[in-house]
């Protein structure tokens, strides 16, 4: 855990993604054979109140936990593969690339970011993504549920994660109790966002958040934690959206871009090659910078021809980004696009024409306030 951080905290997020027995579609993109998991947040909740996120939360100091190295493997990185290095005209986002034995830990940052995400689910949705030890689980498609021989009563279950919740080493003492371990090696690495500036939290809260993606043969049993969750949703990434645009649920923007790229997958075995293939190739790092239209807001992403040079990461510099134009004469007078458009909670959309970087993919371009989920620029 990096405690040196001044302006945000590293955490980590999880997309949960499960096989799903085929039902009439709910959207123009037609049947998905997968579902998302996603978790309403308490409206008590001091960041995104009410809102609907994936599973996740602050990295703990017990995610770094040298004791950790006695349950997983002995290999380099506990069995995971070592990330590319990045093309030469980017870098390895600080949340990675951050030597966390300068700062006191013997674990990898890319083991302790999964111990985090997996925690969190359990905490928050009641799931465990464990394996039996020493894992790593075998590879080559979604991952199977642990057989519920290796785990306790559901009596014991519930009072393991109250323990869990009040105290994040007691998951270690968990998989230890069941002999397993986190199943680390099931969740890929997929983005990195950074809270901006303008969207911080109460007390200025902002976070550095490392996302995974995981897909799972079969939705496991799944329960809202009651305090922090008041209820969960499973769903596919388009009936998600439909569900936004009728303003059942309500996204944050980086939930509503990411619901949105995975629109590109209505198989889970494709998804799954997908996030296995580039597994390796890590991601970039990006921060959101608010633009001020007349009638809306426009959240500029690195490579929007709006993007600006040098940042302001800290928010010590108190930049305001404004302009008298209307959205639709920004859009109409640009050419580069890495943009999500915000005329309103419930209106958003996204617009991309830039090369996806690290083999990732771009996107659907969708317009949460009408039924166009391809339009072209």
């Amino acid at each position: 855990m990096n405690s040196g951080l001044r302006y945000w905290r590293e955490a980590a997020t999880l997309l949960l993604a499960a096989g799903a027995p085929g039902r009439l579609p709910r959207s123009p993109l037609g049947r998905f054979d997968y579902e998302l998991l996603l978790l309403q947040r308490s409206s008590r909740s001091g960041f995104m109140p009410s809102a609907h996120v994936f599973p996740g939360g602050v990295v703990e100091a017990a995610d770094f936990s040298a004791d950790w190295l006695r349950l997983l493997p002995a290999s380099p990185l506990c069995g995971l593969g070592q990330v590319r290095q990045p093309p030469p005209d980017s870098s390895r986002a600080p949340l990675f690339a951050t030597d966390r034995e300068e700062l006191g830990s013997p674990l990898p940052g890319e083991v302790a970011f999964r111990i985090c995400a997996i925690r969190e689910t359990f905490e928050e949705a009641g799931i465990l993504l464990l394996v039996p030890r020493p894992g790593p689980a075998a590879a080559g498609g979604p991952v199977p549920p642990l057989p519920a021989e290796r785990l306790p009563p559901a009596a014991e279950l519930s009072e393991w994660r109250r323990r869990v919740q009040q105290d994040p080493a007691c998951f270690l003492q968990l998989c230890q109790h069941v002999r397993c371990v986190p199943n680390i090696w099931a969740l890929q690495e997929w983005s990195n966002w950074l809270t901006p500036v303008s969207r911080a939290g109460r007390g200025g809260r902002r976070y550095d958040t490392a996302f995974y993606l995981c897909c799972l043969e079969r939705q496991p049993r799944t329960s809202q934690d009651g305090g922090e969750v008041t209820a969960f949703l499973w769903s596919s990434p388009p009936e998600i959206i439909e569900r936004f645009k009728s303003e059942e649920i309500r996204l944050a923007p980086p939930q509503f871009y990411e619901l949105c790229r995975l629109c590109n997958f209505s198989s889970l075995c494709e998804l799954h090659k997908f996030s296995s293939d580039r597994a390796l190739e890590g991601c970039e790092c990006w921060m959101p910078v608010m633009l001020a239209a007349s009638d809306g807001y426009i959240q500029l992403l690195p490579g929007d021809e709006l993007y600006p040079e040098d940042p302001d990461y800290t928010g010590e510099k108190k930049i305001v980004m404004s302009t008298d134009k209307k959205v639709e004469d920004l859009m109409k007078g640009g050419s580069i696009f890495h943009r999500i458009v915000i005329k309103n909670i419930n209106n958003l959309a996204v617009y991309v024409n830039i090369q996806a970087k690290y083999k990732h993919i771009n996107p659907l371009t969708i317009n949460s306030a009408c039924s166009d989920y391809n339009s072209k620029l």
